[in-house]
């Protein structure tokens, strides 16, 4: 027996689980047994949708919240409109979220209800004699004597069934009866003292079913918050009632009752018209959600096109800094030059550095301000005026080379003695040669060593430098040395003095760092002594 409970049990969950899988359904949150809201987003009735479902159809849902002092929902609008499957359904839907089935909608917050008290449909007996309105009478006085705050109520049709007048006041009587009670309580009715009951008095909450006016068709849409239309005449007139009887009808209408039902229909027109303004709001939403999302692509390719147009222009300070690196290097390549010019090394790094930085950060400020674009003049690393029959040296190749022909502004063809290529602007480190200067200057760019027999003879060969600090004299002997050695002297003579000897001994160390002194020796004592030095220059 156990094991039949099992399987049973087993196959209900089974059929639970199918069933929420093809109605798409969500469990309901139900909560402790004091009711303190009933929300409902997008139920659907399960009989209706599956009857829908099998003719191709597909139900309207219904969307309801009452929570906190809103505890009481009355529904008015055209007769067909679905007013009766509201109740239906949030009864229905109660029902099964108690008994542990999920329920068919998009969102189900269902309390745990003591009760749950219906009055829908005709209950009229000859058996019994009861009438229509007697049925719901009766039920209805069951139905105020059991209900507590827990409870779910659900009255159909309030009101109908006798006089207007009467009715429409009963039903306003009943339903205060109910709010007072603090129940959840929906009710449908034509009544429009019950739609003003529902405007006026605080928890209670007015809905209507939609009715299209120019197709005459219910909607079948639930809104919250604005009363219906009855629209009797209309849905008559759709079913295809005697024009006459309808023209009458139309005429017997009290002006009160006229100016309400046009009111209404204004209403509703005005609130499709709010709605279908929504939907454009959200279209140009999400259009213009779509030109933002195309304008940061557009932005992001740009800013990626500055970041590879600012490496390469990153790249080309580097390429000049590692020449005159390089240049540095080849300054000082033997051991003995490198000890003797260590601090003139140092001197040239530092430079080098500096002006690393100041060209890097120029770049980085051209660049960033857009004053480099189209702009040569912005780009300092680069050399400006190169033309063809100029020598230049290369970053790349640490060579000089003949500029051959001009490409465009920015390319050269060059010769290498018996090599052609092809360079950009930023690889020129400097200009050598112009095409116009003298031979003799070409000769000395490119390395020779020129003697002039003018400037020879013009070239001092001594120079005095007593009474002058280390740094001023160590500054007139350095200029003076390059004098000689451009003039192709093989020898000098630097008067110092004696003293204490501290110029004579700045001096010395000095020249015998010089990359153009040879040798450094002291004259003899008639020639000078220890107040002189004599410098042999390089040949």
């Amino acid at each position: 027996m156990a094991a039949v409970e099992v399987l049973s049990e087993l196959e209900l969950q089974f059929a639970k689980a199918r069933f929420a899988e093809d109605y798409n359904c969500v469990p309901a949150l139900c909560e402790d047994a004091s009711p303190s809201r009933l929300i409902l987003h997008n139920a659907r009735h399960p009989l209706l949708e599956r009857n829908l479902k099998a003719k191709g159809g597909s139900v309207i849902p219904t969307s309801i919240e009452l929570e906190g002092e809103r505890r009481e929902l009355v529904i008015t609008g055209p007769n067909t409109g679905g007013k009766t499957v509201v109740l239906k359904t949030v009864g229905l839907l109660a029902l099964m979220a108690q008994s542990g089935i999920p329920v068919p909608a998009d969102r189900a917050d269902l309390p745990v209800f003591d009760a749950v008290l219906a009055d829908i449909g005709d209950y009229q007996s000859i058996e019994q004699n009861l009438s229509t309105f007697s049925a719901h009478v009766t039920n209805i006085d069951f139905i105020s004597r059991t209900a507590t705050p827990n409870s779910l109520v659900l009255l159909d049709e309030l009101g109908s069934a006798t006089d207007p007048e009467e009715g429409a006041a009963l039903a306003v009587a009943i339903a205060d009866h109910f709010r007072r009670l603090c129940c959840i309580t929906i009710i449908s009715t034509h009544h429009t003292s019950l739609k003003v009951y529902g405007a006026n008095t605080g928890g209670v909450v007015n809905a209507s079913v939609g009715f299209d006016e120019a197709t005459l068709q219910p909607t079948y849409q639930l809104k919250v918050g604005v009363p219906g239309a009855s629209a009797g005449i209309n849905i008559a007139q759709r079913l295809g009632l005697n024009p006459s009887i309808i023209e009458s009808a139309r005429s017997r209408l009290g002006t009160q009752a006229r100016d309400v039902g046009q009111f209404l229909d204004r209403l509703h027109a005005e609130l499709r018209e709010t709605e279908a303004e929504r939907l454009r709001l959200r279209t140009s939403e999400q259009e213009l959600e779509r030109e933002k999302s195309r304008l940061a692509t557009e932005g992001k390719r740009e800013q990626q096109a500055k970041i590879k147009e600012m490496e390469k222009k990153l790249e080309s300070v580097l390429r000049d800094f590692e020449y005159h690196a390089r240049e540095a290097v080849n300054a000082i390549q033997d051991r003995a030059a490198a000890q003797k010019l260590s601090k003139d090394a140092e001197r040239r790094i530092s430079k080098v550095r500096r002006e690393f930085r100041e060209q890097f950060d120029s770049t980085i400020v051209a660049h960033t301000t857009g004053a480099d674009k189209d702009d040569p003049q912005a780009r300092p690393q680069e050399v400006k005026h190169v033309g063809e029959g100029d020598t230049v040296k290369l970053k790349s190749v640490g060579r000089p080379a003949r500029i051959m022909r001009r490409i465009d502004d920015n390319h050269f063809e060059v010769e290498i003695g018996a090599m052609k290529m092809k360079i950009a602007r930023d690889d020129i480190a400097e200009v050598v040669v112009r095409a116009g200067d003298s031979p003799v200057t070409a000769a000395r760019a490119r390395g020779f060593s020129v003697s002039l027999e003018k400037e020879s003879a013009n070239a001092a060969s001594e120079i005095n430098v007593i009474g002058r600090t280390v740094d001023d004299a160590t500054g007139e002997v350095e200029k003076f040395i390059d004098r000689a050695f451009l003039a192709g002297l093989p020898r000098v003579r630097v008067v110092h003095g004696s003293g204490m000897g501290i110029l004579r001994k700045a001096l010395r160390q000095y020249l015998q760092q010089h990359p153009h002194v040879a040798s450094v020796t002291e004259p003899p004592q008639n020639e000078g002594g220890a107040g002189a030095t004599v410098v042999e220059l390089r040949v």
